[in-house]
């Protein structure tokens, strides 16, 4: 029994069928070159007029030599091989849901109270970065971080109970058990009092834990529903391109982001790779609008429902102004355009420290600029810290993230594994004045294929519950040594390290 659902569950059927294409497609070629030999050259041209075009392409060095070796290593199908699924672009179905929709929204990305241009040192930590791509840094909201996702269960429990108007969900996973039916009851209960709910869901990262066209569930249910970029069982890059966003949204005024899915694993109610960590932050006035208008972008790129996005500005349902407690960005990160917006904040966050940087993620997998930005920070007396799991989730991708060790700790960068399980928290934070929290891992999922969200934190109270949930989490993390780390680095680490922008 257990045997054939696994062979009927949808990954194994799709993956057998992309399987099949992939095999049909170099039968196919082998057969073409077999018969007609002149197209053996034609090809290796075309092979080598990719490499060229790599060369000259604006294009992160180190994902285009993994695609040169692999091309000079097949240089007849190397060039067919990056034509299907080399390409980091979405598919044109994909930008051509978004980008009307962003055009839509460009009047209103910014409130009026947006002070971006009024902080003194906004340019040097990137407020004014980000207000030019429509993300506004606001006053006038409240903060709460979470150093584990079991607290924000229970304020995201109270304050979907409270919800008067709409409830807007994003989420990477959705998985059933008790977190997400928990959710599941209250989101029921809210349409049967008028509130509307909105709900989106990455078909990809949902693909094993809800079932096919759980969407007609929901909305049978009166849940407004969205899957995202459906998997198609068809060789495409765009397969890659996944909503990777958490986002909740309550009236417009009340938002959530961080690191945890709807997944029993992430408050600790299962335990699959030992103790989740995981982190989430809550927001509580204008500077929820940017959580907003990530929402609306997809939302309405599947569903055209909205045309006066003013309906939902968090002070509609919100007069209530609250104490100036710094300053607050929400930001996303898309694949739509060529602006790798997480990948930027987090290097100019390290460029301006001045004493300490302090880093949590569970994939670490970074490129040549990363490396040479901690090591310079190192160099200039920066107190680097990076906090990493200490038990993985995907074994491979931990391999190549330990491969980088021994390089970072000859610099004097320190690097610690969270020994009770695995670390999901995506969490930045720089001479305890600026930090980061949020969706965007250290790798080039995060930085060039998905969507991301995180929110930036400037001179906010939070800034110390954070650094008091760095120093809690480093009495619980082993400091990996010199020798130690250099056991992480051999012929196979050096493969994967190797391909690691493809992976």
């Amino acid at each position: 029994m257990k045997l054939l659902k696994i062979f009927t569950s949808r990954i194994f059927v799709f993956g057998l069928l992309i399987l099949l294409q992939a095999m049909w497609v170099i039968l196919f070629t082998s057969s073409l070159l077999s018969s007609y030999a002149w197209l053996r050259p034609i090809l290796f041209l075309m092979s080598m007029s990719i490499v060229l075009w790599l060369v000259i392409k604006d294009e992160n060095p180190s994902y285009k030599i993994s695609w040169i070796i692999l091309i000079f290593i097949f240089p007849i199908f190397g060039g067919l091989l990056y034509l299907f699924i080399g390409n980091k672009k979405p598919s044109q179905h994909l930008e051509k849901r978004m980008k009307p929709i962003l055009q839509q929204l460009d009047q209103y990305m910014l409130l009026e109270n947006d002070v971006s241009s009024l902080v003194e040192d906004g340019k040097e930590h990137g407020l004014t970065y980000l207000s030019q791509l429509g993300y506004g840094t606001y006053q006038n909201t409240q903060t709460q971080y979470y150093s584990l996702g079991d607290y924000s269960f229970r304020d995201l429990l109270h304050d979907l109970k409270n919800a008067k108007h709409y409830i807007f969900i994003e989420y990477f996973i959705v998985s059933e058990g008790f977190m997400f039916d928990t959710i599941l009851n209250i989101l029921r209960q809210k349409v049967k009092e008028g509130v509307e709910v909105r709900f989106i869901y990455d078909d990809v990262g949902s693909l094993t834990t809800v079932p096919y066209h759980f969407e007609k569930k929901l909305e049978q249910w009166g849940i407004q529903c969205v899957v995202f970029n459906p998997f198609v069982p068809v060789l495409s890059m765009a397969l890659n391109h996944r909503d990777h966003r958490k986002i909740c949204i309550i009236d417009g005024y009340i938002g959530y982001s961080g690191g945890f899915n709807l997944a029993d694993e992430y408050i600790n109610a299962e335990i699959r790779f030992g103790h989740w960590k995981d982190t989430g932050i809550r927001l509580e006035g204008d500077a929820v609008w940017n959580l907003t208008t990530m929402f609306l972008t997809i939302w309405n790129g599947y569903k055209h429902m909205d045309h006066d996005y003013t309906l939902f500005y968090p002070q509609v349902y919100c007069s209530k102004k609250y104490k100036n407690d710094g300053y607050v960005v929400p930001f996303g990160d898309s694949p739509t355009d060529d602006e790798p917006t997480g990948e930027n904040i987090y290097l100019n966050m390290i460029q301006q420290a001045k004493d300490e940087i302090l880093i949590m993620t569970p994939y670490f997998i970074i490129d040549d600029v990363m490396t040479k930005a901690l090591i310079m920070a190192s160099k200039k007396g920066v107190k680097v810290k990076i906090i990493t799991p200490g038990i993985p989730d995907k074994k491979t991708i931990y391999k190549v993230s330990r491969s980088y060790y021994h390089t970072l700790i000859q610099e004097g960068i320190e690097i610690y594994e969270y020994t009770p399980g695995f670390l999901h928290a995506k969490v930045v934070l720089c001479d305890q004045k600026i930090a980061t929290v949020g969706t965007i891992n250290f790798d080039y999922r995060s930085f060039y294929l998905h969507f991301e969200c995180n929110v930036l934190l400037y001179k906010t109270s939070t800034i110390r519950d954070i650094h008091n949930d760095f120093k809690e989490t480093l009495k619980l993390s082993q400091k990996v040594d010199q020798k130690h780390s250099r056991r992480f680095k051999g012929f196979y680490e050096a493969i994967l390290r190797l391909f690691a922008p493809l992976m």
